[in-house]
C-alpha cells in the first residue's frame, strides 16, 4: 500500500472539518474524491501531502509511519530527513497551477529534481523535455507561464509534479479553474496516466469523469466520508440518501 491514512481529525480553530478519516491506496490504483464545497475533500488532500498538519491519527507512506498521534498527545511527525524522503514520493497538482512565474516552462519542470533531489541537471533536463512531448507542449519549453493558456499551464503542473518520479500524484480539481474545451485536454491526459497504471488520487467535481476512470470512488460530506465503492456501486446503486442528493444534481 502506497498510501495508509487512519483515524484522521483535523480542526481549524473551534471548527472540526475532518471527522475520523481513513483512507488507503493501494499501487496503481485511481481513486477519486467527490463531494460538495466545503466537504473536506481539499483538506484531507492537503493533509495527505503535509501542507496541513492533522490533529488526530496516522499517515503512513509505503509502509512507514510519517506521523502518529499518541493518546492523549500532540500528533508527532517524523524528522528533517525523514520527512525530506518521504515528500519524494508524491506530487501533487493544484486547481491554480502554482507556476513560478519568473520560470520558463522547462525551469519549472526541472527545478525540484535539481534542487530538491539533487539529480544530474543535464538527465532532467532530457527527462523534462519527453514529458513536455507527452504533455503536447514540446514547442513551449521556452515560454513563460504568462504566454500559456489555462489547459496548458495545467499540463506543465502536471509535466511538474511527474519529473520528481513519484509512486503516487495527488489532483486538488484539477479543472476547476479552466473552461469546458481546456478541462478536456487536461482530463485527457489525466486518464492517460490512468491507463499508464498511475496511482492517483483525484479531488474533482467531474462526475462522468470520474466515473469512467476511477477504481475507487469516495464521497464525503460535512467532513466524513459517507459512501465508498467501485464507481459502478457509487454512481450506479448508492446505499446513502446523502450520496443519493448529491448525485441528482449532476443527472
Amino acid at each position: 500500500m502506497i498510501l495508509e491514512m487512519k483515524n484522521i481529525v483535523k480542526h481549524f480553530e473551534d471548527c472540526k472539518v475532518l471527522h475520523d478519516i481513513s483512507l488507503g491506496v493501494d499501487s496503481g490504483e485511481v481513486v477519486s474524491i467527490i463531494g460538495r464545497s466545503g466537504s473536506g475533500k481539499s483538506t484531507l488532500l492537503r493533509c495527505a501531502t503535509f501542507l496541513e498538519k492533522i490533529d488526530g491519527g496516522s499517515i503512513a507512506y509505503k509502509g512507514d509511519t510519517v506521523a502518529h498521534t499518541p493518546e492523549g498527545a500532540k500528533t508527532v511527525y517524523a524528522g528533517k530527513k525523514e520527512m525530506a524522503r518521504v515528500r519524494n514520493c508524491f506530487g501533487l497538482v493544484f486547481q491554480n497551477f502554482n507556476l513560478f512565474p519568473h520560470y520558463s516552462v522547462l525551469k519549472n519542470i526541472m527545478d525540484a529534481p535539481v534542487n530538491v533531489q539533487k539529480r544530474d541537471p543535464a538527465s532532467v533536463e532530457a527527462e523534462a523535455m519527453k514529458l513536455l512531448d507527452k504533455m503536447g507542449l514540446a514547442d513551449k519549453a521556452s515560454a513563460y507561464p504568462f504566454q500559456l493558456s489555462g489547459g496548458q499551464k495545467q499540463r506543465v503542473a502536471i509535466a511538474r509534479a511527474l519529473a520528481l518520479n513519484p509512486d503516487i500524484l495527488f489532483f486538488d480539481e484539477p479543472t476547476s479553474a479552466l473552461d469546458p474545451e481546456l478541462t478536456q485536454e487536461v482530463l485527457k491526459i489525466i486518464r492517460q496516466l490512468a491507463d499508464e497504471k498511475m496511482t492517483m488520487v483525484i479531488v474533482t467535481h467531474e462526475m462522468n469523469f470520474a466515473k469512467a476512470v476511477s477504481n475507487r470512488v469516495i464521497f464525503m460530506d460535512g467532513g466524513y466520508i459517507v459512501e465508498e465503492g467501485t464507481p459502478a456501486e457509487v454512481f450506479d446503486d448508492p446505499k446513502q440518501e446523502r450520496t443519493k442528493r448529491f448525485l441528482q444534481n449532476y443527472d
